[in-house]
């Protein structure tokens, strides 16, 4: 069916605005901790120069600081020079990871990215204070509440941006190609955002928008789905991962089995244990074969990535827009106590036709700007713009929701798309 779709999509473009482009081709659920390395495997000289300067730095630094605080300092620094999705999470920082991953907690409502020591907005997540205020994908936070960031440090400054619920919080942002600082206020919510909205665009061509993964995005998306086919017939269906961070590795696998009857969806390749896994759909197509067209752009990634991957290897989805942020591995989350916990990457995923994406993106089928764009070029960073990325292998290359209208252009290609493939009696 896909293919047909792929077929006459070419015919439509002259008056589109939108040229061919080639096909090429997540936070995971808690591990147990690793076995310690065998006694003696470690380099014994680089061990004996740690200890020194531990002893070093605690005898004759100009102020006194205590052993903990030492230690701590150094495992954080170890953590972050691994690559820039891993890192030594404590206190607050622990906290707000597991509260985002459920998908409530308070604060404004924005994706953040830490970038050699800045915070980057990834995006503004759907009808939070964040996306209400204006925010946009590569926005500069250069201080909270008059605290510049650079100075107090980018976990303080995390921290601050979470707060009592209706209290203000003022930022002060810097955006690409404007030469004067933006300073707005916003009132704390509780961000409690559904990770899965729907509507229907028009008669038999629904909307579904999966703003993040979070534990029950999968249920979610699948209730959705039923409750569109209960009210009519699914003729098409627009999924809108733009500006999808990521999230649970599960939930974007099913995710993709609402849509595949069977196959695989992602497989991951690590070192350790549990690093390799193979991901298969499960037989049952919850659309039932229906055209679907896959929006996605530079704030695609992750576990929208795996989605974005799976459903055009297996020709089910048309994937419309821009080049997708790269970010092709998997991160485990090791709790080692209560208050204290590892988050690093443990694996890369590959797609069922056995592409990473790593540091390179996935590439639509189609390519076109639209509202993820906001109408303007903005600065973005993907994967492979940030410092210590992982390498490309060498190996293998109806909630909250505005009315359709036609501000969204690559949301009305997409419509347009579908209500062709209709008329043609596509199949």
């Amino acid at each position: 069916m896909l293919p047909a779709l792929r077929l006459f999509a070419l015919c439509l473009l002259s008056g589109g605005g939108f040229c061919l482009a080639p096909t090429l081709g997540a936070a995971e659920d808690p591990a147990p901790l690793p076995q310690a390395a065998p006694e003696g495997s470690y380099a014994i000289e680089s061990l004996r120069v740690f200890v020194e300067t531990l002893d070093r730095i605690r005898s004759h630094y100009v102020e006194p600081i205590d052993d903990e605080t030492l230690l701590e300092d150094a495992i954080e620094g170890m953590v972050q020079r691994l690559d820039p999705h891993s890192s030594y999470l404590t206190g607050d920082a622990y906290a707000a990871l597991q509260e985002a991953t459920e998908g409530v907690f308070g604060g404004i409502g924005v994706e953040i990215l830490e970038e050699e020591g800045r915070l980057k907005v990834v995006a503004p997540i759907d009808g939070t204070p964040a996306a209400k205020a204006g925010l946009r994908p590569g926005d500069w936070i250069e201080a909270v509440d008059g605290e510049r960031t650079a100075v107090v440090g980018t976990e303080a400054a995390l921290g601050a941006l979470r707060g009592e619920i209706g209290e203000p919080v003022t930022l002060t942002l810097r955006r690409p190609a404007e030469e004067e600082s933006i300073t707005v206020t916003l009132i704390r919510a509780l961000i409690d955002i559904p990770s899965v909205s729907h509507r229907w665009l028009v008669p038999g061509l629904a909307y579904l928008r999966v703003t993040q993964f979070q534990t029950h995005t999968g249920e979610d998306l699948r209730a959705a789905l039923e409750a569109l086919k209960g009210e009519q017939a699914l003729a098409g269906l627009v999924l809108d991962l733009r500006n999808n961070p990521g999230g649970v590795l599960s939930s974007g696998v099913a995710v993709a089995d609402a849509f595949l009857d069977g196959g695989l969806i992602v497989e991951t390749r690590g070192r350790g244990t549990g690093a390799n896994e193979r991901y298969e759909a499960q037989k049952g197509d919850l659309t039932e074969g229906a055209p679907v067209v896959v929006l996605i752009n530079e704030g695609t990634a992750s576990a929208s990535e795996i989605v974005a991957g799976a459903l055009q290897d297996h020709g089910r989805g048309l994937l419309l827009g821009q080049r997708s942020f790269g970010k092709g591995s998997v991160q485990t989350l090791m709790p080692l106590s209560e208050t204290r916990a590892l988050k690093i990457t443990t694996a890369r995923y590959y797609t069922p036709s056995g592409r990473s994406i790593q540091a390179q993106g996935i590439i639509p089928d189609l390519q076109g700007r639209g509202l993820g764009a906001l109408r303007e070029r903005v600065e973005t960073t993907r994967e492979a713009d940030l410092p210590g990325h992982l390498d490309a292998p060498g190996e293998d290359a109806s909630r909250g929701l505005p009315p359709f209208t036609d501000e969204d252009e690559l949301l009305v290609e997409a419509v347009r798309l579908l209500q062709a493939y209709g008329r043609l009696g596509g199949d």
